[in-house]
Protein backbone atom coordinates (compact mmCIF):
# COMPACT_ATOMS: atom_id res chain seq x y z
CA UNK A 1 0.00 0.00 0.00
CA UNK A 2 1.11 3.25 -1.30
CA UNK A 3 -0.45 6.91 0.54
CA UNK A 4 -0.01 10.57 -0.83
CA UNK A 5 -0.84 13.10 0.95
CA UNK A 6 -1.41 16.84 0.12
CA UNK A 7 -1.58 19.80 2.59
CA UNK A 8 -3.70 23.43 1.62
CA UNK A 9 -3.53 25.37 4.98
CA UNK A 10 -5.16 23.40 7.61
CA UNK A 11 -6.57 20.79 5.06
CA UNK A 12 -4.86 16.94 4.54
CA UNK A 13 -5.95 15.18 2.04
CA UNK A 14 -4.71 11.13 2.10
CA UNK A 15 -4.72 9.10 -0.80
CA UNK A 16 -3.97 5.52 -0.05
CA UNK A 17 -3.97 3.19 -2.70
CA UNK A 18 -3.98 -0.69 -2.39
CA UNK A 19 -5.51 -2.87 0.57
CA UNK A 20 -6.41 -1.27 3.62
CA UNK A 21 -5.78 -4.03 5.82
CA UNK A 22 -3.92 -5.31 9.08
CA UNK A 23 -0.69 -5.54 7.60
CA UNK A 24 -0.95 -1.57 5.85
CA UNK A 25 -3.27 -0.10 8.11
CA UNK A 26 -0.30 0.12 11.20
CA UNK A 27 1.48 1.83 8.32
CA UNK A 28 -0.76 4.12 6.92
CA UNK A 29 -1.95 5.27 10.61
CA UNK A 30 1.93 6.38 11.58
CA UNK A 31 2.05 8.43 8.17
CA UNK A 32 -1.38 9.72 8.19
CA UNK A 33 -0.88 10.86 12.33
CA UNK A 34 2.79 12.55 11.38
CA UNK A 35 0.95 14.19 8.28
CA UNK A 36 -1.99 15.47 10.04
CA UNK A 37 0.16 17.36 13.04
CA UNK A 38 -1.68 20.48 12.85
CA UNK A 39 -4.40 20.00 10.27
CA UNK A 40 -7.77 20.87 11.29
CA UNK A 41 -9.88 19.37 8.31
CA UNK A 42 -8.88 15.31 7.26
CA UNK A 43 -10.35 14.11 4.11
CA UNK A 44 -9.06 10.39 3.31
CA UNK A 45 -10.01 9.56 -0.65
CA UNK A 46 -10.77 5.93 -1.26
CA UNK A 47 -10.58 6.19 -4.72
CA UNK A 48 -8.16 3.67 -4.91
CA UNK A 49 -9.08 1.81 -1.92
CA UNK A 50 -9.65 -1.75 -2.89
CA UNK A 51 -10.41 -3.71 0.83
CA UNK A 52 -10.95 -2.64 4.03
CA UNK A 53 -10.49 -4.84 7.03
CA UNK A 54 -10.74 -3.97 10.84
CA UNK A 55 -7.62 -2.55 11.45
CA UNK A 56 -8.20 -0.52 8.49
CA UNK A 57 -11.64 0.77 9.90
CA UNK A 58 -9.72 1.22 13.75
CA UNK A 59 -7.51 3.57 11.81
CA UNK A 60 -10.78 5.37 10.33
CA UNK A 61 -12.17 5.18 13.74
CA UNK A 62 -9.12 6.57 15.67
CA UNK A 63 -8.66 9.30 13.28
CA UNK A 64 -12.30 10.45 13.47
CA UNK A 65 -12.08 10.53 17.26
CA UNK A 66 -9.26 12.68 17.13
CA UNK A 67 -10.25 14.99 14.90
CA UNK A 68 -13.27 15.39 17.24
CA UNK A 69 -11.52 16.14 20.37
CA UNK A 70 -9.82 18.48 18.80
CA UNK A 71 -12.79 20.56 16.94
CA UNK A 72 -11.90 19.61 13.53
CA UNK A 73 -13.61 17.19 10.88
CA UNK A 74 -12.96 14.01 9.30
CA UNK A 75 -14.29 13.31 5.21
CA UNK A 76 -14.64 10.03 3.57
CA UNK A 77 -14.92 10.62 0.05
CA UNK A 78 -14.78 7.92 -3.08
CA UNK A 79 -15.52 4.92 -1.29
CA UNK A 80 -16.21 2.36 -4.00
CA UNK A 81 -19.44 -0.07 -3.46
CA UNK A 82 -17.43 -3.16 -1.49
CA UNK A 83 -15.83 -0.69 0.88
CA UNK A 84 -19.30 1.42 1.22
CA UNK A 85 -20.86 -2.11 2.07
CA UNK A 86 -18.57 -2.61 4.86
CA UNK A 87 -18.78 0.54 6.40
CA UNK A 88 -22.81 -0.05 6.51
CA UNK A 89 -22.74 -3.03 8.05
CA UNK A 90 -20.31 -1.88 11.33
CA UNK A 91 -22.34 1.16 11.39
CA UNK A 92 -19.49 3.57 10.26
CA UNK A 93 -21.95 5.27 7.97
CA UNK A 94 -23.78 7.15 10.49
CA UNK A 95 -20.36 8.00 12.16
CA UNK A 96 -18.39 9.26 9.76
CA UNK A 97 -19.04 11.91 6.92
CA UNK A 98 -18.83 9.93 3.48
CA UNK A 99 -19.12 11.42 0.18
Amino acid sequence: MTCHFEKNGTSLTARPEGRLDSATSPVFEQQLETEMEGMTDIIIDFEKIEYVSSGGLRVLLNTEQEMEECGGSLKVIHVNDAVMEILRLVGFTDILTIE
